[in-house]
């Protein structure tokens, strides 16, 4: 199963996420990042745009992710992360209009799916630029 249809089948709602943790749980399971509970709990403050509403947290998750894939040791060792993020940001606002919180819930959320539409688009971007990364 690809993340962006784990989180199309509800997963957030299900699991009652933020968006930063549904990114990062849901790619935890979908590419085995060996992420036990507590590695998973560094997600937890950045749902709600990090409580104030600035960057979305379903992209402060996907930036979590990929570092997590592709970081050697750390952030200075590997400069490509940078770059990567770098990319998946400038995507997200291409597609989305923004990257904040504030402007992604007044466009995308609702009652019903409260922010899955945002979450989803994150899921996406981050699936294509990983599979990209990998394969070439």
């Amino acid at each position: 199963m690809q993340l962006s249809e784990l989180i199309n089948d509800g997963y957030m709602e299900k699991k009652d996420l933020n968006c930063a943790e549904a990114i990062l749980f849901g790619a935890n399971e979908v590419y085995r990042l060996d992420m036990d509970a507590r590695a998973l709990k560094l997600a937890a403050g950045f749902g709600g745009g990090m409580g104030i509403e600035a960057t979305c947290g379903a992209l402060t998750g996907a930036v979590m992710v990929l570092g997590r894939i592709f970081a050697k040791d750390k952030g200075h060792d590997t400069p490509r992360l940078e770059e990567l993020c770098a990319e998946f940001l400038e995507e997200y606002r291409s597609q989305m209009g923004d990257i904040d919180c504030t402007p992604l819930k007044e466009r995308y959320r609702s009652e019903e799916l409260k922010c899955r539409r945002v979450v989803l688009k994150s899921a996406e971007i981050l699936e294509s630029m990983i599979e990209k990364e990998l394969n070439g």
